[in-house]
């Protein structure tokens, strides 16, 4: 039998991190039926955003990468708080929002930041259909947001 979720943050050297709270109106994920549906994760540890401004300009790709990856791993926290990590079954769907700079067209390198970590802690369940888009600002000016819908025992 595999390692669990948390094993396999574990050996990366990772813990879960506390839930980001809502920055406005929101609620961080709700689960409805088999599902939970995070609201956009933002690159915040220790309460603090990572970085602010545009990919390609003031926050390089490789950056932005490791911010995705952080947004991820907030992500995380939220569906254990209404789920559990041993009750995903697949990681569905994950959209990625880039702020860009003019030119900047490297959203997907900047998304795999995220996806390669839910392939980390979930194995195969955590293969999942993406989308990277690059956008013009985000909240608080971070660089990175990271959407998520779970599939749910």
């Amino acid at each position: 039998m595999s390692a669990g979720p948390h094993a396999k943050l574990a050996e990366l050297g990772l813990t879960i991190p506390e839930v980001v709270p809502p920055v406005a109106a929101y609620v961080p994920a709700v689960r409805s039926g088999q599902h939970v549906y995070l609201s956009g994760q933002l690159p915040i540890a220790d309460g603090k955003l990572l970085a602010t401004g545009k990919v390609g300009a003031a926050v390089s790709a490789e950056e932005a990468k490791d911010l995705a990856r952080q947004c991820a791993l907030n992500a995380i926290a939220a569906i254990d708080s209404v789920s559990g990590l041993d009750n995903v079954v697949r990681i569905v769907k994950v959209t990625g929002f880039v702020a860009s700079a003019p030119g900047f067209t490297g959203q997907p390198a900047v998304m795999n930041g995220a996806s390669e970590l839910f392939g980390a802690v979930f194995g195969e369940a955590g293969r999942h259909a993406r989308t990277a888009v690059g956008v013009a600002e985000l909240p608080l000016d971070a660089p990175v947001e990271v959407e998520v819908i779970v599939e749910v025992a």
